[in-house]
């Protein structure tokens, strides 16, 4: 009976900060038997990770998996390519989606579904210095806001 976990393993907290999320999607991701153990002892960083495209296939990079403690020789290089699976409509759709400016796909989160380590892919159009100071506004108005209703409940 296969585990079903939804708790993320690791998170790109920067990334919701630094971009604008458009759409996401899911995606298995090709591992090695150390890098797996590693994961699941939340040993990722997803911090400067992104994925593209290469001869038709999608891979992501500088996606850091720190060596499991226990693989002596069998343990793999933290920051290698990693093959993303996907179908062949969802890899086009993304192609599609980088090739226009300013746009990106950065993996979001690392979790485990059903025994099978998934990311989650954010379609990501970059924030300018005046929208991250816009969202910045938009949030401490809306907490100040909280605040307030609450003092007035009691």
């Amino acid at each position: 009976m296969k585990k079903n976990h939804t708790k993320p393993l690791a998170q790109n907290r920067k990334a919701r900060h630094d971009y604008t999320i458009e759409d996401t999607i899911e995606a298995g991701i090709a591992l090695k038997g150390t890098e797996i153990k590693s994961i699941r002892r939340g040993s990722a960083n997803l911090v400067d990770a992104y994925a593209k495209t290469y001869r038709g296939e999608m891979y992501v990079y500088n996606m850091h998996i720190a060596p499991y403690e226990e693989g002596n020789r069998y343990n793999h290089d933290p920051l290698r390519t990693r093959k993303l699976l996907l179908h062949r409509k969802e890899i086009n759709k993304m192609m599609g989606h980088i090739q226009e400016t300013g746009n990106a796909l950065i993996p979001l989160k690392l979790y485990i579904k059903n025994g099978v380590c998934k990311v989650l892919l954010g379609m990501a159009k970059g924030k300018k210095k005046y929208d991250k100071r816009e969202d910045m506004k938009r949030k401490q108005m809306k907490l100040e806001a909280d605040r307030a209703m609450k003092d007035r409940m009691r």
